[in-house]
């Protein structure tokens, strides 16, 4: 299952383990990424807090996390290939992985159909 935030991040769920990333709108949006930073393993977020940057060559992106949990993996590849953002962000451009801590963050973020209406606004 992937949902949605408002901020343009997708979360795919597996049980607690939630693997985050900016959608493709935001990755068009933000135009060639060129570093990204990300948390470390082991940090803890609540839903909605700052967790990581896209720096592309529009802006500097904030992203922040769509659940509540700890960072269990990073995307090591991103440090080395920011461009998967670009070329594959919901796939190997993908973020992070969160131990998700409350199943109810979920409630809050949109279905893929409600998040494309949501971008044509």
């Amino acid at each position: 299952m992937i949902k949605y935030t408002k901020n343009h991040e997708w979360v795919k769920v597996d049980g607690n383990k939630v693997t985050m990333g900016v959608s493709d709108y935001a990755q068009d949006s933000m135009g060639d990424v060129v570093f990204v930073e990300l948390p470390e393993v082991d940090d803890s977020f609540s839903k909605g807090d700052g967790m990581a940057n896209i720096e592309s060559v529009k802006a500097v992106s904030d992203v922040y996390a769509g659940v509540t949990g700890a960072i269990l993996e990073v995307n090591e590849a991103l440090l080395d290939e920011p461009e998967l953002i670009n070329s594959d962000p919901m796939g190997d451009g993908w973020l992070v992985v969160i131990d998700m801590k409350e199943a109810s963050d979920l409630d809050g973020l949109m279905s893929e159909e409600e998040y494309e209406a949501f971008i044509k606004e």
